[in-house]
């Protein structure tokens, strides 16, 4: 049993003010593998009169000595880039291969391209060439950083990283299910030589930690990942000290295949929703296909969604894991049987426990046809391996339908015809639309339309939400 119980205040590990142990399940097991704490008030303002204080001798770095400490973080972070990896193949239950080459690689790609982004970026410049006005970019101050248990390190690096580069000082609430990833990071930073203050750990859940840090009065900004009813709260508890919100919420994003689309286009639409256990934000779990192809697209759906292999996450291979624990796996199940009583056909997949696995939070790839978009499997974000196919018969029925969700963070579409997939990708309402599966760059910005959220991550986008822009007239 891991005891990290202890919290990152002021450049050092600290006993929490009050015991309060929490147990962290390996989903794969269900039995705990790990212990930590939850904070209290008085770990929370701890950690933030730490951040304050820092941020006064942190703001006034240069950003080749901000540059320096990420490029010594970077190193670290590769050093002990397995680690990191085998600890969120436990606490979420990523195979222990995908969270190698996906979840791992991910914190490693995000400190790169902040770092090349962050030498580039000019924090001050003329306002144009007749101007006698300066621009200049300053970090807003303080920040709340609360991250998630679906993708813990990719989502890490997008707020802590950007903060650290923009002379922000932080406190850190990782997603108690999944932390231990969140504190080995920490420990990271801890080796790189931070100055004490600059980036704080506090564990906690969402009711306690979270809500102290989102209402917090010497906290400048709010940055959260997860879903829309905790996005909704927290711009509440802001609200009374005007804060900066930058959230990254929920999704339901719909795939559209057209008759034209390459030929492994719903087979690779299955896959993409299966991966990570289909526990990702941008799942294009609603997969509308043309009428002409709808009853080839059901045969190869559930060919290849029986295909996929389930088990335990420490077994390497191309395979998925469980949900990341029973509340997720309850809810799951639920949603699953509302579709059968709603009247979808089940295709693959169900409710029933993947043969051999009789321990564990895991879920068969489970495949509705025959769904409307009023059924709840597809209005709500079900968050796991679950895919609800709809037929439609114009390129305007998809738009509408795919545009008909209270989310808007990604949508994908297949076709061959490029001026269709240009015309097709400048009506759907999100974010990101992903043609043709093609991955983004790394530097582009990720966010949402509507209750997927406000505010971007990533590249050069990410370092401006924690920064202020001040004009100062008479410069020249």
């Amino acid at each position: 049993m891991l005891k990290k119980t202890n919290f990152y205040i002021n450049g050092k590990w600290v006993l929490p003010s009050k015991t309060n142990d929490f147990e962290v399940i390996n989903p794969s097991n269900e039995e705990p593998f790990a212990v930590i704490s939850l904070g209290f008030k008085e770990d929370t303002d701890s950690a933030v009169k730490a951040a304050k204080l820092a941020f006064v001798n942190w703001k006034e770095t240069s950003k080749e000595e901000r540059i320096n400490l990420l490029e010594k973080l970077l190193k670290i972070y590769k050093k002990r880039f397995n680690e990191m990896a085998k600890a969120m193949s436990m606490e979420m239950g990523s195979p222990i291969d995908y969270a190698i080459s996906t979840h791992a690689s991910s914190g490693q790609s995000h400190l790169e391209d902040f770092i090349l982004r962050l030498k580039n970026f000019k924090f001050e410049e003329n306002f144009d060439s007749k101007s006698n006005n300066r621009i200049c970019y300053e970090p807003i101050g303080v920040c709340g950083l609360i991250t998630p248990w679906n993708w813990p390190i990719n989502q890490i690096a997008l707020k802590v990283i950007p903060a650290l580069s923009t002379g922000c000082t932080m406190i850190l609430k990782p997603s108690e299910i999944a932390p231990i990833s969140a504190m080995l990071f920490a420990e990271m930073i801890d080796e790189a030589n931070f100055p004490a203050g600059v980036f704080n750990l506090v564990n906690g859940d969402g009711a306690g930690v979270g809500t102290q840090i989102s209402s917090h009065p010497d906290i400048d900004m709010i940055s959260f990942t997860g879903s829309t009813r905790a996005g909704k709260l927290i711009t509440k508890n802001a609200a009374n000290t005007i804060k900066r919100v930058c959230l990254e919420l929920g999704g339901k994003g719909g795939n559209i295949v057209f008759a034209d689309s390459y030929p492994n286009a719903v087979r690779d639409g299955i896959r993409n929703v299966m991966s990570n256990s289909g526990q990702s934000c941008d799942a294009p779990t609603r997969m509308l296909v043309e009428k002409s192809i709808y009853q080839r697209a059901i045969k190869e759906a559930a060919d290849e969604a029986n295909k996929i292999q389930v088990d335990v996450a420490s077994k390497k291979g191309d395979h998925i894991g469980p949900v990341v624990s029973k509340a997720q796996y309850d809810k799951i199940i639920n949603l699953i049987n509302s579709g059968i009583e709603e009247g979808a056909t089940l295709a693959a997949g169900g409710p029933d426990l993947p043969n051999g696995l009789n321990k564990g939070y895991f879920i068969k790839p489970t495949i509705f046809t025959d769904v409307t978009n009023n059924m709840q499997i597809a209005k709500k974000e079900i968050f796991g391996p679950v895919l609800s196919i709809i037929p439609f018969e114009s390129e305007e029925e998809a738009i509408n339908v795919t545009n008909d969700t209270e989310y808007g963070l990604g949508n994908y579409l297949q076709t061959e015809d490029k001026e269709k997939a240009k015309r097709v990708s400048k009506k759907l309402r999100s974010g990101i639309v992903y043609i043709n599966g093609k991955s983004p760059d790394s530097g582009t910005p990720f966010g949402g339309y509507k209750q997927s959220g406000n505010g971007r991550e990533g590249g050069s986008w990410g370092l401006e939400e924690y920064l202020e822009v001040k004009t100062i007239t008479g410069w020249d």
